[in-house]
């Protein structure tokens, strides 16, 4: 029997800090968290989001034994996760707890400290770093910190892993195959990542511009981002609001761009608007993907007009303040959607100045009170052309 979908608990970790009430902070204030790479040399000039903690400061707050060296992908996941499952205050007795994490980087940031020795002598490099090298490694750490045991898996679909990864949750929970599941996903920045972007040509130095005229090109950034989804039997210290669309498509069209009419979009808009069953008039603000390229800022705005015409609801991008984390982005900016319709906030996508013509839609650029929001929707679309929206609505039915 369908049942509902609940948000029971939010954890995050990005650029703008550690916990949900850093970002809510720097999010109102219209304060980014964007600056000069320094976890890593490299011969990339990058401006990224990185989180402003070291390894070492991470593991000790999660009180893990220093003996062991852990991928910041895993940190980072382990605060986030285990805040969402502390917010929610469930009482774990005779619940069916399952834990669905993405990620695209896993354990690439310690992985390439062996490639970096192996690669001076063949006789060189710990072959431990690279037993944590698998995306499924960090699930694997995390749920075993967390102590959950019923269900776990890890979703790999670039850019839209935690979109995924939350939408797989919900569909569990109204199976009625699991009473709680902690979705989203976690990746740290890494050389693989910067490497690659750049032989891409759309990073940019500055600091990005989503949907701005003069758009160059991505932050990379890195966080954590989970919400734990809950039956409506679940009782948990607030609901923050229900998860009632989601839908997946591909664009089909190229292996790293959307294409210009933004089908793979505009199908994942409009599947999870109408699974939600509420009217597109509905939808009070949506948390766009928004990276700052060419490319996917055009589709996706010509996708939004297809789909809700001459009335686009408010929209931003949030990753002028986080940079884009990859297969963490869709879990990072659920939370933020998922505050925005609890707190009653729209937030601003920093750095715009000009429309652009393609699109023809202008976002919201300072940070606004909507009051009482009903529906918002978050998008995040990855590589491959895989389009995942998903529709969130206040848990007062």
């Amino acid at each position: 029997m369908a049942t509902d979908v609940y948000i029971g608990g939010l954890g995050c970790v990005t650029a703008l800090g550690k916990g949900v009430d850093s970002q809510l902070k720097r999010l109102k204030e219209g304060k980014g968290g964007l600056g000069k790479l320094t976890l890593f040399k490299t011969s990339h000039e990058a401006t990224v989001g990185e989180v402003p903690f070291s390894n070492k400061m991470l593991a000790e707050s999660l009180n893990l034994p220093p003996v062991k060296e852990y991928s910041r992908t895993t940190l980072l996941g382990l605060a986030a996760a285990a805040e969402a499952l502390s917010d929610s205050g469930i009482q774990r007795d005779g619940l069916r707890i399952g834990f669905i994490s993405a990620t695209s980087v896993g354990g690439m940031d310690v992985s390439e400290l062996f490639y970096g020795e192996y690669h001076k002598d063949k006789n060189r490099g710990k072959l431990r770093q690279l037993i944590g090298h698998d995306c499924g490694a960090s699930t694997q750490f995390m749920c075993e910190q967390l102590g959950i045991g019923d269900f776990s898996t890890t979703i790999n679909t670039a850019c839209s892993s935690a979109n995924n990864a939350i939408m797989l949750g919900a569909r569990m929970i109204k199976a009625g195959m699991l009473d709680v599941v902690i979705a989203g996903g976690t990746d740290s920045l890494c050389r693989f990542t910067v490497n690659g972007f750049s032989s891409l040509g759309i990073l940019d130095r500055e600091l990005c511009r989503p949907f701005d005229r003069s758009r160059a090109g991505l932050n990379l950034g890195e966080g954590a981002g989970y919400l734990l989804l809950c039956s409506d039997r679940v009782k948990t210290s607030r609901r923050y609001g229900r998860v009632t669309g989601y839908a997946n498509a591909n664009d089909a069209f190229h292996q790293t761009a959307s294409s210009s009419t933004g089908d793979g979009a505009y199908l994942a808009m409009k599947g999870a608007l109408e699974m939600s069953g509420s009217d597109s008039g509905r939808i009070g603000y949506i948390n766009v993907h928004g990276t700052g390229t060419q490319n996917n800022d055009a589709s996706e705005g010509v996708a939004m007009k297809r789909l809700f015409g001459g009335s686009v609801p408010p929209f931003s991008s949030t990753k002028g303040f986080t940079g884009h984390t990859l297969g963490a982005a869709g879990g990072v900016e659920s939370v933020f959607a998922v505050l925005s319709l609890y707190y009653g906030f729209i937030w601003p996508n920093l750095n715009f100045r000009n429309r652009i013509e393609e699109a023809d839609v202008t976002p919201v650029t300072r940070c606004v009170k909507a009051g009482n929001l009903k529906a918002v929707m978050t998008n995040s679309f990855g590589f491959g052309g895989n389009c995942t929206s998903l529709v969130f609505e206040s848990a007062k039915i």
